[in-house]
């Protein structure tokens, strides 16, 4: 297992896409990383946007030390244009960033890099619908299924998830 030292916070919020959060989380603790679901608030159960999978969260992301952390992981649908309004969710994200740990966004997770003010000068993807954001906030849009340009990890969307994954794992394998 390639991740066994690795701790990794994924954010989760009301209307997750389920897929780009149960995948990836299914896909890192296969390769054996721990991993707390982290919210706004702490235990609280969050509905995908398709209705059909739950999500709870095991901390609020102000009780989340960006020290004990090597990843955060956000997922797209449309939680991230809720939980990008929370200033402790954007202090973790930006955090982690500036010490040079893996941030990994896909779909419109890309929202809460921008709310963090961490996409700047970034190659980045995501969703066609956050393109103009990213562009405004900096980046340089890039039409590629996953990529890591630094510390970021980009995936566009869901059918992209296994690429994604493949990437983030060797991100933080190299970390």
């Amino acid at each position: 297992m390639k991740l066994e030292e690795k701790h990794i916070a994924m954010l989760v919020g009301p209307g997750y896409e389920d897929l780009e959060f149960w995948a990836v989380y299914m896909r890192m603790k296969e390769e054996g990383a721990q991993i707390d679901v982290v919210g706004m608030e702490a235990g609280v159960e969050y509905t995908s946007k398709s209705g059909g999978l739950t999500a709870e969260t095991d901390l609020a992301a102000a009780d989340v030390d960006p020290d004990d952390v090597d990843a955060v992981l956000v997922p797209g649908g449309w939680a991230p244009d809720k939980i990008r309004r929370d200033e402790s969710v954007l202090e973790l994200v930006r955090e982690v960033s500036e010490d040079h740990k893996i941030v990994g966004m896909i779909c419109h997770a890309g929202l809460v890099g921008i709310s963090a003010g961490i996409v700047e000068g970034s190659d980045a993807t995501g969703s066609r619908g956050i393109k103009d954001d990213l562009e405004n906030a900096g980046a340089t849009w890039v039409d590629e299924p996953a990529f890591r340009d630094g510390n970021l990890v980009w995936g566009r969307v869901v059918a992209d998830i296994p690429e994604y994954c493949r990437v983030l794992v060797d991100a933080l394998e190299k970390q």
